[in-house]
C-alpha cells in the first residue's frame, strides 16, 4: 500500500513547464491563473518556499523554481539549477520585475549575486531583493551580526 503511493505520486508529480515548480498539473495552477501578474517573477530555491511565499496571500505575481541553489562545495553550479530557464522567460519580454527570493545563507547569497549578476543585461528589468532582517518574535541579543547589519540597512520610516 505505501509502494503503491509512493508510485503514484512519483508519477503524478512533474515540472511545470513556465516556473519549474512541482506540480500534478502543467502548468501549474499559479502559472494557468490569468488573475496573477505575469509580469512580476519571485525566484525561489524550493517549490517549499513558493508554497511558504503563497501562504502569506500577499504576492500576486509569478514564480520561477531554481529547484537548488549554487552551492560549490556540494558540486552544485549554475548549470545544475534552473537559471538557464529563468533567463529565457526574462528573455522573453513580458517580465518587468524579478524579485530574488532565495535563503540568506551562504548558497542563498551566492545564487541570488549570480542571478543579479546575469540579470544585470537586462536593462529594463528591474532586480530586487527580498528584504532580510529580524524576525518577528525574535530576539537581539541572540542574532548574528549579518542579520542585525541588514535589519539596520533595511529600516523603513515610520511616520
Amino acid at each position: 500500500m505505501l509502494g503503491e503511493a509512493v508510485l503514484n505520486v512519483k508519477e503524478g508529480v512533474q515540472v511545470c513547464a513556465i516556473c519549474c515548480t512541482l506540480t500534478s498539473e502543467n502548468p501549474c495552477p499559479v502559472c494557468s491563473n490569468n488573475s496573477r501578474d505575469k509580469g512580476t517573477v519571485c525566484v525561489v530555491e524550493t517549490t517549499m518556499d513558493m508554497i511558504a511565499i503563497e501562504k502569506t496571500g500577499q504576492y500576486s505575481g509569478v514564480y520561477h523554481v531554481l529547484q537548488g541553489k549554487i552551492s560549490p562545495l556540494d558540486g552544485v553550479g549554475p548549470d545544475d539549477i534552473k537559471a538557464a530557464e529563468l533567463m529565457v522567460r526574462v528573455r522573453g519580454g513580458e517580465v518587468s520585475e524579478v524579485i530574488l527570493a532565495t535563503n540568506p545563507d551562504l548558497e542563498g547569497e551566492t545564487t541570488a549575486l549570480y542571478l543579479q549578476k546575469k540579470l544585470s543585461e537586462f536593462e529594463e528589468v528591474n532586480v530586487t531583493r527580498i528584504a532580510r532582517g529580524l524576525p518577528s518574535g525574535g530576539h537581539l541579543e541572540y542574532s548574528d551580526d549579518a542579520t542585525l547589519i541588514r535589519a539596520l540597512e533595511g529600516r523603513q520610516k515610520i511616520n
